[in-house]
C-alpha cells in the first residue's frame, strides 16, 4: 500500500509533439535516453449515479505489467495545468475493485459513505501507451515526465488522447514549470484541465472527452469575507488565467470575432488585479507579468479593433444602407485586412514569447510567487482579511474615476480615452469583490456604470474607426466608391459619438448619485 499526495503539471499535446518530447529532453541533457514504452490497461468504477465523482473522487485499477493496481484520488485539484491529489494505492488480484483494500481507514470509510449499497460498476475506461522516466534540473529538480499516447472509452465511444505529465519526485512545484520552459514553448503550451478521469466520465454523460471550443466570458468570482487576502488574489488570478488560456486556443482554432475580444477582456482584467493588489504584493515578477500581458494585449487589440470596425460598424451601415455601394466594399476590404491580422495573431500566440508568459503567469498562480517578496519585507498583509483591501481598492479606483471625470462636458479626446480606462479597470474591481457585499447594492452601481462605460464605448468605437480608415494600415483608397464609403463612416461616425457624448454627463450625474456600496458593509454586516 502507498499513501503520497501527487503534485503533477500537465499538458494536451498533438500528435507531433507527443513524438518529439522525450527526444527533446534527451537532447537538452534533461535526460539519458529515451525510455520504452510500456501499455497501461486502466477502469475507472463509480456507482451508477456517479456518487464518487460528485465528490472529487476516482477509484481505479490499472493492469501494470502481470498486476492490477487499485487506486484512489481523492481532494483532486487543477488548476493552471498543475494537479494535487491525495493518492493511494494497493495491490488487488484481478480487474476488480476492493474497499477493504483502502488501507486509510478514514479515505476508506469516506468512500465507503459515497458509495453507500450501491453497486460499483465501470464508467469508462483508458488504454495507453505511455513512455515514462526521469527528468532532472541541475537545481535538484527530479520528475518523472511521461508521454500519454491511447484512447479513452466510455459508452461505447472512444477518443484519443494525448497528454503529457510531470510528476514532482524531488524539488518544488516550482521545478516543474521550469521544466516545462525547457521542453513546451517549441511544441506548443496547451494546458490540461480535467484528468483522464473526468474526461471518462464527460464521454459517458456527454458524448466528448473536452467541451465544445469557443470563446470564454469572465465568470464569477467566489469570494468571502472570512477569506485572507492572499487566498483572494490566488482566486482572482486563477478565473483571469482560465480566460486568457481559454481564449489563447479559441483565437487559434475559431475565426469568430469574439475570441480576441475575450482575450483581451481577460489580460485587462489580469492587469487590473495587478494594480488592485499592488500596495500588498508588488514585486519585479508582477511587474514583468503586467508587461508582458500589455505587450500581448497590445497585439490581440489590434484585431479586436478590426473586428469592431468591420462586423459591427461597418457591416451594420452597410446593412442599413444597402444602396451605398461603397460601405460593403469597405466592409469586404475591413474583412480582408481583419483574416490577415488573424493569422498574425495566430504566429504571437504561438511563439516562445506567448507560451513562456502563460507558463510564468501559471507559476506565478500556483507556487504563490508573491510569498517571497512578502516574506522579505515582513508584511503581514497578505493575511488581512480580504473586506479590508477590497473596500480600499475600490475607494481608491472610485476616486481615479471622479479625478478624471472633472468636468465631464469639456474633456479632451484624449481624456475621455482616460476616463474610459479607469471606468473599465473600476467595474473590473467591483467585480471581482461583488460576492462580499449585498447584492442589492452592489447591483445599482454596477448597472449605472455598465450604461456609462458602454457610452464610452461607442465614442471610443468612433475613434477606432478614424484611426482605422486613415491611418497607415487603412485600406487602399484607390478606388473612387471605396473612398465614398470611407468618407461616409467616418462622417456618420463623429456625428453619432458628439451625440452620444451630449448624454454622456447625465449618465455620470446618476453614477456619481449612486452610493459606493463598499463604504456600507460587507454582505451579512
Amino acid at each position: 500500500m502507498r499513501r503520497m499526495t501527487e503534485t503533477e503539471l500537465k499538458f494536451v499535446l498533438d500528435e507531433a509533439s507527443s513524438h518529439s518530447l522525450w527526444q527533446r529532453a534527451v537532447d537538452q541533457g534533461l535526460a539519458n535516453a529515451v525510455p520504452r514504452p510500456k501499455d497501461l490497461y486502466s477502469i475507472y468504477f463509480d456507482t451508477p449515479d456517479h456518487a464518487l465523482g460528485r465528490a472529487g473522487t476516482s477509484l481505479r485499477v490499472r493492469r501494470d505489467g502481470r498486476r492490477w493496481v487499485q487506486t484512489v484520488k481523492t481532494r483532486a485539484e487543477m488548476y493552471g495545468g498543475l494537479s494535487e491529489a491525495r493518492e493511494i494505492e494497493a495491490v488487488v488480484p484481478d480487474d476488480h475493485v476492493d474497499l477493504e483494500a483502502i488501507a486509510d481507514e478514514a479515505v476508506r470509510e469516506q468512500v465507503r459513505g459515497w458509495v453507500k449499497d450501491d453497486p460499483l460498476q465501470p464508467i469508462c475506461e483508458t488504454r495507453i501507451r505511455r513512455t515514462a522516466g526521469k527528468v532532472r534540473l541541475t537545481d535538484g529538480t527530479c520528475a518523472e515526465l511521461a508521454v500519454d499516447v491511447g484512447e479513452i472509452r466510455a459508452s461505447g465511444r472512444a477518443d484519443a488522447w494525448r497528454e503529457a505529465e510531470f510528476e514532482l519526485l524531488e524539488g518544488r512545484p516550482a521545478g516543474l514549470f521550469a521544466l516545462a520552459r525547457k521542453l513546451m514553448p517549441e511544441v506548443g503550451v496547451r494546458f490540461s484541465r480535467f484528468s483522464k478521469a473526468a474526461r471518462g466520465y464527460m464521454l459517458a454523460e456527454e458524448g466528448r472527452i473536452e467541451p465544445p471550443l469557443a470563446a470564454r466570458n469572465a465568470k464569477p468570482i467566489k469570494l468571502n469575507g472570512e477569506e485572507t487576502t492572499e487566498q483572494a488574489f490566488r482566486a482572482i488570478l486563477r478565473e483571469c488565467f482560465d480566460q486568457i488560456a481559454e481564449n489563447v486556443q479559441a483565437v487559434l482554432e475559431l475565426d469568430d470575432s469574439e475570441g480576441p475580444h475575450q482575450l483581451r477582456v481577460g489580460l485587462r482584467r489580469l492587469r487590473t488585479a495587478f494594480a488592485v493588489f499592488a500596495s500588498v504584493v508588488e514585486s519585479p515578477v508582477l511587474s514583468r507579468l503586467g508587461d508582458e500581458a500589455r505587450w500581448l494585449g497590445h497585439d490581440v487589440g489590434g484585431l479586436r479593433d478590426l473586428d469592431v470596425v468591420a462586423d459591427d460598424v461597418v457591416r451594420r451601415e452597410a446593412d442599413a444602407h444597402q444602396d451605398e455601394p461603397g460601405l460593403l466594399l469597405l466592409a469586404g476590404e475591413l474583412a480582408s485586412i481583419a483574416s490577415e491580422r488573424r493569422e498574425a495573431l495566430r504566429t504571437v500566440l504561438r511563439g516562445q514569447r506567448t507560451q513562456e508568459f502563460l507558463l510564468d503567469l501559471a507559476c506565478y498562480i500556483e507556487t504563490n510567487g508573491w510569498r517571497a517578496q512578502a516574506e522579505d519585507s515582513g508584511s503581514g498583509n497578505l493575511d488581512r482579511p480580504v473586506s479590508e483591501v477590497a473596500a480600499d481598492a475600490l475607494e481608491k479606483s472610485w476616486k481615479r474615476v471622479r479625478k478624471r471625470a472633472g468636468g465631464v462636458e469639456d474633456l479632451t479626446t484624449e481624456q475621455r480615452h482616460d476616463l474610459r480606462k479607469a471606468l473599465k479597470r473600476l467595474r473590473y474591481a467591483v467585480e471581482f469583490f461583488a460576492a462580499l457585499y449585498r447584492p442589492k447594492r452592489v447591483q445599482p452601481f454596477l448597472r449605472r456604470l455598465k450604461v456609462l462605460q458602454d457610452m464610452f464605448g461607442h465614442l471610443n468605437d468612433a475613434e477606432i474607426v478614424r484611426r482605422s480608415l486613415s491611418g497607415a494600415a487603412s485600406p487602399p483608397a484607390d478606388d473612387v466608391t471605396l473612398q465614398r464609403g470611407i468618407g461616409w463612416m467616418l462622417g456618420v461616425t463623429h456625428a453619432r459619438a458628439e451625440i452620444g457624448w451630449a448624454e454622456t454627463r447625465a449618465a455620470w450625474e446618476r453614477l456619481e448619485e449612486t452610493k459606493p456600496f463598499w463604504r456600507y458593509g460587507r454582505r451579512g454586516d
